[in-house]
């Protein structure tokens, strides 16, 4: 199965298992069937784009998603982020602000959060599909197994990775982090529904920083 994997090298090897199981055959049998038959986000060559953008061993951040973006040209990938010369959707435009109230740093034109993931942080949606136009249309088919077993894999063999858990749903899916080798921020999601509830204000981009710097890594250039 995992020959058929548009994944990198190095997560095929930590994944190996994971992808003989027959949930994950019947998944992928499913998003399979779902390109052929339907308008699915983001194009099926990044669909594992947070895994080949940043390699197992990279790995020093993980910020948790729930679904792709399901409009015309944003997803491509990575969670929160969307393509180049696309309008920043509202949660994004959040981040940014909390990223200058935070940090000083100018909000960016682009939406594109490639550079991130280069650095080391895993940006990892819940689910990796979606329907067009239909949020939420391709949970509980299995990506949320799959994704509970990478990040079970980065708890379990890391030390030291930043888990950045917004809203309720990341934090539900982050009780599998072992809290004793990890440091776990949690705060409101940065959607306009609940950025004033706790997102805006948190700092979890310094406190990332700080926590870096304080184990000798290099820190994040968000």
């Amino acid at each position: 199965m995992s020959e058929e994997i548009n994944i990198s090298a190095s997560w095929k090897n930590v994944l190996k298992q994971e992808f003989e199981k027959s949930y994950f055959i019947e998944l992928i049998a499913f998003v399979q069937h779902a390109y052929k038959t339907t308008l699915i986000y983001p194009k099926m060559e990044d669909v594992f784009n947070a895994f080949n953008a940043c390699s197992f061993e990279k790995v020093r951040v993980v910020i948790i998603g729930q679904d792709p973006y399901h409009g015309a040209g944003q997803a491509h990938g990575l969670c929160f982020s969307v393509e180049e010369g696309v309008t920043l959707p509202p949660s994004l435009k959040n981040i940014f602000k909390e990223i200058q109230a935070d940090l000083g740093v100018v909000v960016p034109k682009s939406g594109n959060l490639q550079h991130w993931a280069e650095q080391g942080v895993l940006m990892l949606n819940a689910t990796l599909t979606v329907q067009a136009h239909s949020p939420g249309s391709h949970q509980k088919k299995g990506w949320e197994q799959f994704t509970d077993a990478v990040i079970q894999k980065i708890s379990d063999e890391k030390e030291h990775v930043v888990f950045i858990l917004w809203g309720a749903y990341a934090q539900k899916k982050g009780k599998i982090i072992d809290a004793n080798k990890h440091l776990i921020l949690q705060s409101a999601h940065p959607s306009p529904f609940s950025a004033y509830n706790g997102f805006f204000g948190n700092k979890h981009f310094s406190k990332t920083n700080d926590y870096l710097k304080s184990i000798g890594k290099k820190e994040i250039e968000w």
